[in-house]
């Protein structure tokens, strides 16, 4: 099978370069961003934005699956966001279309469920995404649901927040904190039920909607880990892998996140509305439809994925001591953030 991987030098891009290839693959990526891995010379890698009607005609051509993960982060400029994740969709779905691809696959977000009321939360729940990147995908759903009605084989992924090998953005916080023998604080009691993904397990949920039967993988699914407990026992499980006896300290929610949002609201936190306004709540999604449909069952828990992300991060910190940025592929700019590391 020939797949082409929009945003392909990301995080997700790379994972899922990797398991395609190791399966015998052949991968074409699209990404603005470079492509400095090992694997490169395995990838035909194509610079472009899929923004460009001719960077997304050149990268359609001769594939047999579009895997559309390429999106402006929630940190960056609303214009940015909305024009890469809408406009770049519907390019691609519209040249998908043209070019007869077999399959196209959107990767989406949890984020389109906004701030619930209720859990766990399945695909057939009201929409109301936070925010420009929440409302971009969205408006990207909605039209892969029209190119849908157009014959196009569609699959739409939900996932979780996912981690794994090259994952740092907002996890780099956890991780730093981990390495560097500090505490690590949580808003509320941080016994709120809060759901994670790793990225193997993404990987394998994508390549069961491109080799699945087609009645069956022509929907939208969430993905999500089977076995997540609460946000403190993840963190604390990387605390303690760490091996400093060190503990996850709780904070009043209410005046910490009237703090973030000051912080944000004068660029000096990396942290966004949708994280920390749902991070001393519940947050899981039904997997059911995903586990009946398409046979999938997650390998990872979220203590396992977690400490998975943590070794990488072991392993590589010294490559990132000097970058900062707002991808999940490198560390955020902390802000003022970098402080409450000195008091834990």
């Amino acid at each position: 099978m020939r797949y082409l991987i929009t945003g392909g030098a990301g995080f997700l891009g790379i994972n899922l370069c990797r398991h395609l290839l190791e399966r015998g693959a052949s991968v074409r990526t699209l990404d603005i961003a470079p492509f400095p891995y090992p694997e490169r010379s395995a990838v035909d890698v194509l610079d472009g934005d899929v923004r460009s009607r001719e960077a997304v005609e050149r990268a359609v051509g001769n594939v047999d699956i579009v895997v559309h993960a390429a999106a402006a982060l929630p940190l960056a400029p609303a214009a940015e966001i909305i024009s890469t994740t809408v406009q770049g969709t519907r390019l691609l779905l519209g040249s998908a279309l043209a070019h007869q691809v077999q399959r196209f696959i959107f990767i989406s977000s949890t984020a389109v469920y906004g701030i619930p009321d209720h859990h766990p939360l399945v695909e057939g729940d009201r929409l109301a995404g936070v925010g420009p990147y929440g409302q971009s995908k969205i408006d990207a759903e909605a039209l892969c649901v029209k190119f849908r009605e157009q014959g196009l084989t569609i699959s739409v992924l939900r996932p979780k927040t996912f981690v794994g090998p090259e994952r740092l953005g907002a996890f780099e916080l956890l991780y730093d904190f981990a390495y560097c023998g500090k505490g690590f604080p949580v808003l509320g009691s941080g016994n709120n039920r809060y759901q994670l993904l790793d990225v193997d397990d993404l990987c394998r949920a994508i390549e069961l909607c491109a080799t699945g039967e087609r009645e069956l993988v022509n929907d939208t699914f969430n993905v999500g880990a089977k076995d997540f407990g609460t946000l403190r026992e993840s963190f604390q499980a990387v605390l303690d892998h760490a091996g400093y006896g060190r503990r996850v300290i709780s904070l009043p929610a209410g005046p910490a996140i009237a703090l973030l949002r000051a912080l944000e609201a004068l660029r000096l936190s990396p942290l966004y509305r949708w994280i920390y306004e749902t991070a001393d709540r519940d947050s899981f999604v039904s997997i059911e439809r995903i586990e009946r449909q398409l046979s999938f069952t997650p390998r990872y828990s979220n203590r396992e994925a977690l400490i998975r992300n943590y070794d990488w991060y072991v392993k590589h910190r010294k490559e990132y001591r000097d970058v900062a940025g707002i991808t999940h592929r490198v560390p955020w700019r902390k802000g003022a953030l970098r402080l409450a590391k000195v008091f834990l």
